[in-house]
């Protein structure tokens, strides 16, 4: 089946068939055949091999096939790597090489016509930015609260939140995801400072007071540079009309970054309301104020990231989704607290893996064009199904929706899982660059580093991970931990992992390092303790300490018990380097055809 909608260039509509090996590509018709049959190629995907295949055997800069592809929108380098690969799948892996740094070449020969070369038209140049300046950057610093009461520090958080999220969606404006701007919450640091750490231009600063339904919020827009006020407004309003607020506020900053560093450039009209932009930010936002209140409180208590605080976010979430039904965004987080609580055996992972597919199930069916849906349904596919081609459609579809930290970082692990490691490199890149300080971007950073063999470097992504987290994040100190063992510090591994915060990866971490000190009665009890406290909830781990140990029929035995308990560790077993010494067994190679990996 051909593309459902017409992006073509006038070009495609004048242009020939073109045949190469056993496909024939038809500009004209928007199709590709291959031997004969209609090949399924999605409209972006079709203008770039379109764009290719007329300039074959030459380099064509990513540049101006960005520029083609998606005219006149800014977009990033991931999205022509996605499409890139959709092609490969069809084509064969060679038909396109990658030029590192620079761009793309075609290797196939086409013809045209009688076989005659086929013509290599101009592709229109790219369009820099005006002066060939860096484009307008701004961090959305979290509101502070001055309620009288502690507990409504979690409006001004997710007050601060949604903005960002209004925001990062502006084309041409470079956004610090939230990560960063919220690691100088509580942090005295003058606009300068802050700047220059984030490298962004322009700093949003604001202040909230809520009191029974009555709200004020307090905000400014800096310039970092001069540090002087470019825009400040004060909102005297009901609580009712808070979603108001956060509109007019996002349309006051675009409006005055677009005056004052964009060049004027605009979307709508004086007095329009928000921008296009705005309004296709806010879908899967509910309109019930108190909805709304009730998901900034999961919001908060999810990114605290351990046991009792995840339970209080699926509490906040469902009485959400109860008062309405169609809250996606809701949904969504509601979808990964269940699956984040199997997969960190705080509940049968099996159960959670069920809700996560409902809630997911939910959110795609009320917001099918809200990025949050698909990529909680991605996690559904890559952790609980294994279902890997489901899995990178879904990722794929929230990357064009909405290419931003969360997203990247799926994507990013996804392709570790799936061995393809240089696209991982480039999508954590991407992250990094988006948000330095993000905490899981470094520890998906450390986990590439890891995979390939630099555990010196994985060290100082963890450290950073570490330094960066407010309290005590599970997992990052096993971590890092593991990083001393590969290097053969084992004293410092020791000391590092048993400050792990998660009891499972605790006692994984001393049963793998004292084994490497030559203490086998400390590790067996550690390796005991694991078993009697995590055998239906860590059955993978414990297949990696087997593994480590050289112990080869006792690993494939928990990893099958592992498989039983459709254990989510089980989608990284591909590249987990504690399972090495399992490549030469027998066993191995139907177990990766088993979990759905190429053998």
């Amino acid at each position: 089946m051909g593309p459902t909608q017409d992006t073509g260039t006038a070009a495609n509509a004048r242009s020939p068939a073109y045949r190469f090996d056993r496909f024939e590509l038809q500009p004209a018709a928007q199709r590709l055949l291959a031997d004969g049959e209609p090949a399924t190629l999605g409209p972006r995907a079709f203008d770039l091999l379109v764009a290719l295949v007329q300039r074959a055997g030459q380099l064509v800069p990513k540049a101006e096939l960005l520029d083609l592809v998606w005219p006149g929108l800014v977009v990033e380098e991931n999205n022509l790597q996605v499409q890139i690969s959709a092609l490969r799948k069809i084509l064969g892996a060679d038909a396109i090489a990658t030029v590192p740094g620079r761009g793309y070449r075609f290797t196939l020969q086409p013809q045209s016509g009688d076989a005659a070369p086929a013509p290599a038209p101009a592709l229109p140049p790219q369009r820099p930015a005006a002066g060939g300046a860096d484009p307008p950057s701004i961090a959305v610093l979290p509101f502070v609260n001055m309620s009288d009461e502690a507990a409504n520090e979690y409006f001004a958080d997710g007050l601060s939140e949604e903005l960002l999220n209004v925001l990062s969606r502006i084309r041409g404006l470079r956004v610090v995801s939230r990560t960063s701007a919220f690691s100088f919450k509580g942090v005295k640091a003058d606009i300068p400072t802050v700047a220059r750490k984030l490298n962004v231009a322009t700093v949003l600063e604001g202040s909230v007071r809520k009191a029974g339904t009555r709200v004020r919020v307090t905000v400014q827009l800096v310039d970092a540079t001069t540090d002087s006020h470019l825009w400040s407004q004060v909102y005297d309003r009901e609580l009712e009309d808070i979603f108001a607020v956060q509109d007019d506020i996002a349309h006051a900053v675009v409006r005055e970054i677009r005056a004052d560093l964009m060049g004027g450039r605009a979307t709508t009209s004086a007095g329009a309301g928000v921008t296009a932009e705005v309004q296709a930010a806010v879908r899967g936002r509910s309109t019930n104020a108190e909805a709304y209140r009730l998901y900034l409180q999961g919001r908060f208590f999810l990114n605290r990231d351990n046991e009792e605080d995840v339970k209080r976010a699926i509490d906040f979430f469902g009485r959400a989704v109860a008062l309405d039904p169609e809250y996606t965004q809701a949904w969504a987080s509601l979808s990964f607290c269940h699956l984040h609580q199997g997969a960190n055996a705080w509940a049968p992972f099996v159960e959670g893996g069920e809700r996560a597919r409902e809630a997911a199930q939910r959110a795609l069916s009320v917001g099918p064009d809200v990025a949050d849906s698909h990529w909680a349904m991605g996690v559904v596919l890559m952790y609980c199904d294994w279902d890997w081609r489901g899995a990178e459609a879904a990722v794929r579809r929230a990357l064009q929706l909405a290419p931003e930290g969360m997203q990247l970082l799926l994507a990013a692990r996804l392709m570790q899982d799936l061995g393809q490691l240089d696209e991982a490199q480039a999508l954590i890149d991407q992250a990094l660059a988006l948000d330095p300080l993000n905490i899981e971007a470094h520890i998906t950073s450390g986990l590439q580093l890891v995979y390939t063999g630099r555990a010196a470097e994985a060290e100082r992504a963890y450290q950073k991970a570490r330094d960066l987290s407010p309290f005590q994040r599970v997992r990052v100190h096993y971590y890092l931990g593991r990083s001393y063992m590969m290097q053969g510090r084992l004293e410092d591994a020791l000391r590092e992992i048993e400050q792990e915060a998660h009891k499972a990866f605790r006692l994984l971490g001393i049963a793998l390092v004292q084994h490497a000190r030559g203490q086998a009665a400390e590790s067996d009890e550690a390796l005991r303790a694991m078993i009697q406290t995590f055998a239906d909830g860590g059955a993978y781990q414990i297949a990696e300490v087997y593994a480590y140990r050289g112990e080869t029929d006792r690993a494939f035995e928990w990893l099958e018990r592992a498989y039983r308990q459709r254990d989510a560790g089980l989608a990284s077993i591909n590249i987990d380097p504690l399972l090495r010494d399992l490549h030469a067994d027998a066993r191995w190679q139907p177990w990766l055809q088993r979990m759905g990996f190429a053998a």
